[in-house]
């Protein structure tokens, strides 16, 4: 490992925090943006949103504490308007943020693995005691991410109750966007025949660790095979010759989120959970590819 990459790698990171290379465009963009615009005019262009939407994610903001952020970056560059806390948050919300736009371009055929993790909700109470009549639930973000490069590559966000499985076809459609996907990652969540049976039309190696009450006479021929060949050889064996140990870096790449992000989120609606979470995929992303 270059460790004078990696260090320098970080320090870019850092920097991130305060790009202001937007500020080269920035009339251009707010003529654009009003231009046969009715009513009151924009002040403050989208890609200064996207900055301040970074500033929230990063350092789980309030809106009023990204205010008085908004105004003192105002007295240092009195180009940037301030704007106020209610107009930021219509305005991030409304961002239409694309994750996997800063993606690096891969040729080649990609390995995914997948898996979900829990971020509590508990600043959302109304919405889960009215959805669920508790208050103490959370939300389950599944992610698909490239074993090679850690990138997410494909993200669902469901309640608490949903299995594993039920986000799967939705994360190999978004991840062969990106890449023909050739192999998947996963742990006892994902062995049903059905999953198997999916996985093998679409020509992908399902590399899934088999549930301990699984049966050598399982309906799925592609399920049959792997079972049989893991009782075979034993859990040891069958993890070396498959490199089930890639599936790690899904687990990995939750570390470094909730790094980052934490372990909550802090909207209070589902829809506003999902674009929160949305918007901290992209900018681990960027992050990543930095």
């Amino acid at each position: 490992m270059d460790w004078k990459d990696v260090d320098e790698r970080l320090i870019r990171r850092g920097g991130l925090i305060l790009d202001l290379d937007f500020l080269e465009d920035y009339d251009k963009e707010l003529e654009a943006m009003n231009r046969g615009k009715e009513g009151r005019p924009f002040t403050l262009t989208h890609s200064h949103i996207r900055f301040l939407a970074v500033v929230r994610y990063l350092f789980d903001m309030p809106y009023r504490q990204l205010e008085g952020f908004a105004r003192a970056l105002h007295r240092l560059v009195p180009r940037l308007p301030s704007g106020d806390y209610s107009g930021l948050r219509r305005r991030i919300l409304g961002l239409d943020l694309a994750p996997y736009e800063h993606l690096r371009e891969v040729d080649e055929p990609i390995a995914i693995a997948v898996d979900s993790t829990g971020i509590k909700v508990h600043r959302a109470g109304g919405w889960v005691e009215r959805k669920h009549g508790k208050r103490n639930r959370y939300v389950k973000v599944h992610f698909a991410v490239n074993v090679e490069t850690g990138e997410v590559v494909a993200m669902e966000v469901t309640t608490d109750d949903a299995h594993d499985s039920k986000a799967l076809a939705s994360l190999l459609e978004q991840s062969e966007e990106h890449g023909r996907v050739v192999r998947l990652y996963g742990d006892g969540a994902y062995d049903s025949s059905e999953i198997y049976e999916a996985l093998a039309s679409r020509g992908i190696e399902a590399v899934i660790k088999p549930r301990g009450s699984s049966r050598p006479d399982t309906p799925s021929p592609a399920r049959r095979r792997v079972v049989r060949e893991y009782l075979s050889l034993g859990h040891d064996a069958w993890a070396g010759l498959k490199g089930y140990g890639k599936r790690w870096m899904v687990e990995t790449v939750y570390y470094t989120f909730k790094r980052a992000f934490g372990e909550h989120c802090v909207a209070r609606t589902f829809r506003n959970i999902v674009k929160e979470l949305v918007a901290k995929a992209t900018i681990y992303n960027m992050l990543v590819n930095l």
